[in-house]
């Protein structure tokens, strides 16, 4: 199969002049050239309430097609392509590895035989828009899973899903096993920890984070991307390509809304907790309640919420934060806060 593709089509035949590209196109934002992949400069006009236009370099977090292919050997050499994801550049390979994890194509990183962009670079970014996933071993894939075809977004992931029984994946690993339990007020410092590591959106603004961490508070590998559900497989498929899955002694931040799409990713990887900055959804809860997963939702420094296992976290003097059917857990009052 050769590796032109609609990715590589959409780039070519989708970009405005006012993307300027970096240094090659001489325009800088605050005197210094701008080349990094997460982010790009774009003029602006700008309106402030005093009726006064001006015209600006700003940075925008980039967003681009990403095609993933699976290649595999049953006695024929056979090539399929599984999803067209929109996503921001970098640590693609991670995104392709951690996406066919997700949906249980792939199960063991012994399964991998090469994972590569594959084509010639595009566009005025020069960027690689597809990856193929080679298979060494075909014996365990599930072909009936290929017969699925994905396109996804970077706001919505898979599309398409209406129902826990449309969506439920099997995992391999017991979530509810995992001794992991956590002091609240540690939980309280991740959203802050976070945002300091956040390099892309600290520029742009319109990036998401998922990040590891462990029971002291402590965080471990980030990754970013304009796709909650992508930076979520950036940072999983990292980990399963390292073969540190099941993430049982851990939990994944998140920097936006707590969705099924997230649950069923972190369920998959055997994470013992997802903490989201903002909401989760109703088949989240649900799953996480299946799945004995720890789900915290509207993570602030002072206070947030439990929706399933507040009996694994516990106050300051260790006395748990409340029953597994709590809502609301609030961290105790800081001193000189109300």
């Amino acid at each position: 199969m050769r590796c032109d593709s609609p990715a590589a089509a959409y780039y070519m035949t989708n970009h405005s002049k006012d993307d300027i590209p970096g240094p090659r196109g001489g325009l800088t934002l605050e005197g210094r050239p701008v080349a990094e992949p997460g982010a790009r400069p774009t003029r602006i006009t700008r309106w402030d309430v005093d009726n006064a236009l001006t015209t600006p370099v700003d940075l925008v977090a980039v967003e681009e097609p990403l095609e993933i292919r699976l290649a595999w050997n049953d006695g024929e050499a056979r090539e399929q392509s599984i999803s067209i994801t929109m996503r921001t550049p970098g640590n693609d390979l991670e995104l392709a590895v951690g996406f066919l994890h997700g949906e249980g194509i792939i199960t063991d990183p012994r399964q991998l035989e090469h994972v590569d962009h594959c084509g010639p670079a595009v566009g005025p970014h020069q960027l690689r828009n597809v990856v193929k996933v080679t298979l060494a071993d075909a014996s365990q894939l599930d072909l009936a899973r290929l017969e699925r075809h994905f396109y996804t977004t970077s706001s919505c992931g898979v599309c398409g899903k209406t129902s826990l029984e449309a969506l439920r994946v099997q995992t391999r690993h017991d979530c509810g096993r995992s001794p992991m339990a956590m002091a609240a007020p540690m939980l309280g410092e991740l959203p802050k920890e976070l945002k300091k590591h956040q390099e892309v959106f600290g520029r742009t603004g319109g990036i998401h984070a998922s990040a590891l961490f462990d029971t002291t508070g402590r965080l471990g590998p980030i990754r970013e991307d304009v796709g909650r559900h992508n930076a979520l497989d950036k940072l999983i498929g990292a980990e399963f390509m390292a073969g540190r899955l099941p993430l049982g002694e851990f939990g994944v931040l998140v920097s936006g809304r707590a969705s099924f799409e997230l649950m069923q990713k972190a369920v998959m990887a055997g994470a013992s907790m997802l903490a989201a900055v903002g909401a989760p959804s109703s088949l989240a809860v649900e799953l996480a309640r299946e799945f004995d997963v720890i789900l915290v939702g509207f993570l602030r420094d002072d206070r947030f919420n439990v929706y399933s296992g507040a009996e694994r976290l516990f106050a300051g003097d260790r006395s748990p934060v409340g029953s597994a059917t709590s809502c609301e857990a609030p961290l105790p009052a800081q001193e000189g806060k109300r």
